[in-house]
């Protein structure tokens, strides 16, 4: 494993390329990347790259998202497959009509949707800003909120605006047994829950703190608290536990009996070591995006970049 990862490493700066790595990439995928950090954070990040080529270790619309924002530039991903549940719960015919049925509401989309659900928006968002991003909108205005209902559900608490949700959820954040959950939290009662807005409801009512993979890790930083409850992808606690290595850190129990008693995204873990060699050794496969839809996607994207600067 140390191997492959000098080998991409030396290959990295052979072909000029740029690695991007998401918090719920494998860790041994996180070592090797020049960047790791949340949507919001990749979302940026994207936009400082100087170098020709982005290999984007994540699924498949992070990576789009990447291309939307440098078209001259060559975006690869090391697995097609690499996709997401919450951005398959929104597809774009379908989403089209229900557009056209409510002509007056603006569109503020979560980043964790497909390029055509992007050209169709009016505002992109991510965990980290979507409450920031409603609240600039005119309190007269009507909004549809995509694709996901959890963290619409939470922002319209949040903010005490009616806003009209689209039924969709990640398939992560829905894994959490709020039983295994309470029992945990009793057996460690001295620890702080740290939950990601995407989670259920009757999940965020038991967190003592709901907010972005970037949010959650500054939290448990600055917190004077020495243990945490982590409800989201239970690969972030590896960049976590780096940023408090004195601290304890535990994934929130999924409902699912598997081998690491945590909830983890089977898309984002499609991607392997090996995967990311040959696909920067081949450079493929690549992403591409159709320049009209990429032009449109552009506009709302700017826009969350402008309001989150």
């Amino acid at each position: 494993m140390e191997d492959l990862k000098a080998k991409i490493v030396t290959l990295k700066k052979e072909k000029n390329a740029v690695i991007l790595a998401h918090y719920y990439q494998e860790p041994d995928i996180q070592d090797i990347a020049d960047y790791v950090g949340d949507s919001l954070g990749l979302s940026q990040e994207a936009t400082r790259v100087d170098a020709p080529i982005i290999l984007f270790a994540g699924v498949h619309f992070m990576a789009e998202t990447a291309k939307i924002l440098n078209p001259s530039k060559k975006v690869i991903l090391p697995d097609l497959k690499a996709g997401c549940s919450l951005a398959d719960s929104c597809p774009a015919d379908a989403f089209k009509k229900f557009k056209e049925a409510h002509p007056d509401h603006l569109i503020i989309t979560y980043v964790n949707c497909s390029a055509e659900i992007k050209a169709l928006s009016d505002i992109v968002c991510t965990s980290a800003n979507a409450l920031k991003i409603v609240e600039s909108v005119p309190k007269e205005t009507p909004i549809i909120f995509a694709p996901d209902k959890n963290l619409g559900k939470y922002i319209s608490n949040k903010t005490g605006r009616e806003l009209l949700l689209w039924d969709g959820s990640c398939v992560v954040h829905e894994a959490f047994s709020l039983d295994k959950l309470v029992e945990l939290y009793k057996q460690n009662p001295d620890a702080e829950i740290i939950a990601h807005p995407e989670s259920e409801t009757h999940i965020l009512k038991t967190a003592h703190y709901i907010g972005s993979t970037a949010g959650m890790i500054t939290y448990a930083k600055n917190n004077p608290s020495h243990k945490f409850i982590v409800a989201t992808e239970a690969s972030i606690l590896h960049k976590m536990q780096q940023e408090v290595p004195n601290k304890i850190l535990i994934p929130a129990p999924s409902k699912e009996n598997n081998t690491c008693a945590c909830s983890e995204c089977a898309y984002m873990k499609v991607n392997t070591l090996q995967k990311v060699y040959d696909c920067l050794l081949h450079e493929t496969p690549e992403i591409t995006v159709p320049e009209a839809i990429r032009k449109q996607a552009l506009v709302p994207i700017e826009r969350m970049l402008e309001l989150s600067n």
